[in-house]
């Protein structure tokens, strides 16, 4: 305990293998505390130097290294020749490829450095460690062979539309076509109802199965998502599922998998759930189902558990889903490190998307980090003729000199449908919608937002969609959080006026499985229209509106890619993408540090708490007991998840702090967290958490 056995590692390749060795020397010195700076190598260069720099709690193991060197050599181990091509190349301009190639040898290192650490402490002896089994094989052809089978019976079984079917079987053409082409970057642009989970996964399998690749990443942007497209795969693969486990052949990698610490007790995990565990520390699965959080923070992380799990991509398939959802300040650097985990590792990446952004006008600017740059090959090349089957609603766009809509005319026009689905910008807005709704007594009305916890919103989508697929009245009033991978299936559908891909994805809720003629997507300027959730919402709706302008309410379709195209380019040269950008993230990557580039990537950028609310009063006052009894514990937090609600973190003095008791971290209390909180209020049944006195901690 604090002896610092890192320093003396990296000094010796600095001095043995000079600039051959930086890449060597950063990685073992960060495989404890972190990838450093690239400053820090100056650091490294004299351990004399470096023992008096370590903090009162930490020791160099030895300050000589010729001392080390003769111990090293007595257990008969040597140190290799100077490597001709060393994997990372010291002076390399490119710095996104850069830092990926170090991470890449890092996360190496540091697997390693688990598995064998582990291997030692569940040794039976000197000389039989305690390894770990490894995960699985993909076998893509059995898989793939498995798959064509459950397609053709769900084809056989479907309701819809023919036009609907028709689009799907010609999606999953395109995709079996695609896979035969070499590993790369590529686009999969397919309207919503097109069947895209399930062709992606037989162009990911076929792919596979051609290229001999090793496993299939899927990365998703909402939790809500993830849970569908997991079941969805183990029911597609299930003879591979029950062969080598589900959790274990389709590993789903995520804050409420369950898959973060080993339980025990009354709640002892099996051999299956401990199994799939160990392999979601590494991805050593098949099969990996994730979020974006996880995938893209770990592809710019300094740490080793999150870093420890890249170099499993290489040579792998990735498919992410919903890619409007990127922020933009983040695209260049994310489209550096893939195109570069793509021509340098062997990984396919699939961007897929019924909006698809126009990534590829930004290819210059990402060359500048990358020197491959953003040149993806569409799968869908017949991609206008999808979007024609798709032609299943009307979208109604607000005139020109279109006054806005009040509350109370918005009411009434849902009030008069016997099924409809509303969407605004802001959880105020959906709630002042409802209290009009609520006094006109309207039957089967619902609401969602993210101020109601997982298991709520749950509970209120199956109600939904039983309402629907009876025919009886139901009207759904939302927030965005229906847009994206939600299956309803609304006759009519209102949409405040907002980002186009948002609108698209609005409409792709109304007639989805083309049952009816025609559905109605009516776009509406609300009351509020100066508010919304934040500057690059507000930004991306203005551009919406010019390109409505431009293009004429006429000739304006969401079903036309092109119109997304001209969209997506706007928006990012009003957002300076293609400028030299100046931000703290960019300046972090032109000086190669690490730890600052991590802790400014994040996929979700504000400052937000947890808050445990009684939604469920008996779960509610277990989980109270639990954590003042055991403290906040991983497994506590999993459990804790689906009845838990997202808040910016109020400003001090805010009354919001009346109703927040803090958890304490550990059973001796005294110390407590920073990002938990047990909601003291009330939980209104239909809106969820309503801090009525402190609404600018609402995430939108």
């Amino acid at each position: 305990k604090g002896v610092d056995h890192w320093s003396a590692g990296a000094c010796l390749c600095l001095e043995r293998y000079h600039k051959a060795g930086v890449g060597a020397a950063l990685a073992i010195a960060g495989h404890h505390i972190g990838l450093p700076t690239y400053d820090k190598l100056k650091d490294l260069c004299s351990l004399t130097g470096l023992a008096t720099k370590q903090p009162p709690e930490r020791r160099l193991s030895e300050e000589k290294i010729e001392i080390l060197l003769s111990r090293m050599n007595q257990d008969g181990l040597q140190l290799p020749p100077i490597p001709e091509t060393p994997l990372w190349q010291f002076g390399d301009p490119f710095r996104a490829a850069a830092m990926l190639d170090l991470r890449m040898l890092y996360s190496v290192l540091v697997d390693a450095d688990f598995i064998e650490t582990e291997a030692h402490f569940l040794a039976n002896g000197p000389e039989q460690p305690g390894y770990r089994a490894s995960g699985p094989p993909l076998e893509a052809a059995r898989a793939l062979e498995v798959l064509r089978r459950y397609l053709r019976d769900l084809a056989a079984g479907s309701e819809a539309a023919a036009e609907i079917k028709q689009m799907r079987a010609e999606l999953l053409a395109a995709c079996w076509e695609a896979a035969e082409q070499p590993p790369g970057l590529f686009t999969l642009t397919a309207p919503t109802g097109a069947g895209k989970t399930l062709s992606m996964l037989a162009f990911a399998l076929r792919h596979a199965q051609m290229h001999g690749l090793r496993r299939i990443v899927t990365v998703i942007p909402y939790l809500s998502i993830i849970e569908q497209t997991v079941l969805e795969y183990r029911k597609a693969l299930a003879p591979l599922c029950q062969e080598f486990g589900p959790l274990r052949y389709v590993l789903e990698d995520h804050s409420l998998a369950g898959l973060r610490e080993p339980r025990a007790g009354k709640e002892a995990e099996s051999e299956y759930e401990g199994s799939a565990r160990l392999l979601a520390e590494n991805w050593d699965a098949p099969v990996v189902v994730t979020t974006s959080v996880q995938c893209l923070e770990s592809l710019f992380a300094n740490r080793p558990s999150a870093c420890r799990k890249l170099h499993r991509l290489a040579r792998s398939v990735l498919l992410f889903d919903e890619v409007q959802t990127l922020p933009p300040r983040l695209a260049i650097p994310t489209l550096a490190t893939l195109s570069r985990l793509s021509e340098r590792y062997g990984a396919t990446v699939v961007f897929a998307t019924a909006t698809q952004p126009a990534f590829e006008h930004l290819d210059e600017s990402v060359r500048a980090f990358c020197a491959a740059g953003w040149e993806p090959r569409e799968i869908a090349v017949r991609k206008e003729e999808l979007f024609s089957h798709a032609r299943r609603t009307q979208v109604r766009w607000p005139g020109p000199d279109e006054p806005p809509l009040s509350w109370d005319d918005l009411a009434r026009e849902i009030a008069e449908a016997n099924q409809a689905l509303c969407i605004v910008n802001l959880k105020r807005h959906a709630w002042a919608l409802l209290d009009r709704l609520e006094s006109r007594d309207v039957d089967g009305l619902y609401h969602l937002s993210t101020s109601m916890c997982p298991a709520h919103r749950q509970e209120v989508l199956t109600q939904v969609r039983q309402r629907l697929a009876q025919g009886i009245p139901c009207r759904l009033v939302s927030t965005q959080c229906v847009e994206a991978g939600v299956d309803v299936d609304f006759p009519r559908v209102w949409r405040a006026w907002g980002p186009l891909d948002a609108i698209a994805q609005a409409a792709g809720r109304c007639n989805r499985n083309g049952r009816l003629p025609e559905g109605e997507v009516r776009l509406f300027i609300p009351d509020d229209e100066v508010r919304y959730p934040d500057d690059a919402y507000k930004q991306a709706a203005a551009v919406a509106r010019a390109r409505l302008e431009d293009w004429g309410r006429a000739k304006a379709d969401i079903y036309a890619p092109e119109f997304f195209t001209e969209y997506y380019r706007e928006l990012y040269d009003i957002a300076g993408l293609t400028r030299d950008r100046d931000d703290e993230l960019m300046k972090a990557l032109k000086r190669l540090d690490f730890p600052e580039v991590a802790r400014l990537y994040r996929i979700i950028r504000d400052n937000a708490v947890n808050v445990l609310v009684p939604y469920d009063p008996d779960r509610f006052r277990e989980l109270e007991d639990a954590i003042y009894a055991e403290g906040l514990t991983r497994a506590w937090v999993q459990r804790a998840r689906p009845y838990s609600v997202g808040l910016y973190r109020p400003r001090d003095r805010d009354p919001l702090w009346d109703r927040l008791e803090r958890v304490p971290v550990n059973r001796k209390g005294g110390e407590y967290a920073e990002d938990w909180f047990i909601w003291t209020g009330d939980y209104d049944p239909h809106r969820g958490l309503v801090p009525v006195q402190s609404l600018e901690c609402l995430i939108a």
